[in-house]
Order: C-alpha cells, then structure tokens, then sequence
C-alpha cells in the first residue's frame, strides 16, 4: 500500500503525458503581454473618466454626448490594438504551428520550417521556410531574457522532431542570443572525431 494514495477523482497522469503537454504549450510573450494588458485597462479608465469630466461649455463650445462618446471612442480604440498585441501567441500541434501576429495569423506545417533564427538585432523568434520566405513568431520575444531563449530552444527541439529532415540536421536556434548547438552546415570534419583520419588506411603504419 503506497503512503499517500491518489484519490479515485484525482488519476495521476504518467510522465511522458505531462512532459508532452509541456511540449507542445503555447508559446506567449510575457513582458510584452503585461505591458499591452495594463496599456487596454489604462487607455479604457482613462478616456472614460476624460469623457465624463468634460465641460458642458469650454470657449464658447458645447461639449454634447456625442462628443463625449467620440472622445471615449478613442479610448476603445487604443485598448483594442493593445489587445491585439495582448493576444499574440504561437500554439504548436503535432500537425504544425498555428502563428498568430499582431496582424497575420499563419499555420505553418513543421516539415515546412527549415531554420529557427533568434539573434542579432530582430527583437523576436523567426522561421525559415523551405520556400525561402521567412515568418517572424512574436510570440517568443527577445525582452524576455532566458525565457526566450528556453522557448526558441523548445520551439526548434519540436521543428527538429516532427519535421521530415535527414538525420544529423539542426534547425536552430540559431544567432548570437541563442544556445548554439552542432553546426548543420559544418564539414565532415567538423564534430565528434573531428581531426582523426577517417580513411581506410588510416592508422596503419607503413611497410618498411
């Protein structure tokens, strides 16, 4: 009888259940999301209370509920490009990965991905694809420091698994902020054994 048994209601879930649910989590900016969200609220709150506090008559000009509505318009406005921004989010499938940007949102399938790229001066994740066009992935976001790179990381560990590559290829990610790995364009000399002769008659001293 084990010490603490699991309640009949509450089933524990096996490990690798738990480990690909991780896997294949949504992938969501998390400064940029905070930032976007108090900006909606703030921009609501604050054209609201400058609509209701309006003179009936400033300078000669009278100040209607139509106006007041225009004006709080604005507000409305404002909050919802800052939930456009709020809701980017790159959600991953074993079929592909559903983009969704400030304007487009793309579904790429992971054979399509050919490299992940997260370096140099681009503030966010992009993808190569096999068709020489590239999609930027706002979701995984260079102001999130170490998260950023653990998420590009996952993100480049999917496109290597479930994409239809040959063997020993790495998509990424790639860049100077970036955990690098084996260079997939390296020679064959490039790798474990790297320097060793690996001729037939390598090794072999020769006859005197």
């Amino acid at each position: 009888m084990p010490e603490h048994p699991v309640p009949p209601d509450q089933p524990s879930r096996p490990r690798d259940e738990r480990g690909t649910e991780a896997a294949f989590a949504a992938f969501r900016p998390r400064r940029g999301r905070a930032v976007a969200l108090g900006c909606q609220w703030g921009a609501l709150l604050l054209f609201a209370v400058l609509a209701l506090a309006l003179p009936g008559v400033a300078g000669g000009a009278r100040w209607g509920v139509a106006d007041r509505l225009m004006f709080f318009a604005i507000g409305v406005v404002i909050a919802l490009l800052a939930h456009r921004y709020a809701s980017i989010v790159a959600v991953p499938s074993r079929e592909g990965l559903v983009v969704r940007n400030l304007v487009v949102t793309r579904t790429i399938t992971w054979p399509e991905i050919v490299g992940v790229q997260f370096g140099g001066g681009e503030p966010w994740v992009s993808l190569d694809l096999a068709d020489a066009d590239t999609v930027a992935v706002m979701a995984i976001q260079k102001a999130d420091g170490p998260v950023a790179v653990r998420e590009a990381s996952r993100l480049a560990a999917l496109v290597q698994a479930l994409g239809e590559r040959s063997p020993g290829t790495s998509p990424g990610p790639t860049g100077p902020d970036a955990d690098r790995g084996p260079d997939p364009h390296a020679g064959p000399g490039a790798g474990p054994g790297a320097g060793s002769d690996d001729r037939p008659d390598s090794g072999r001293e020769a006859d005197a």
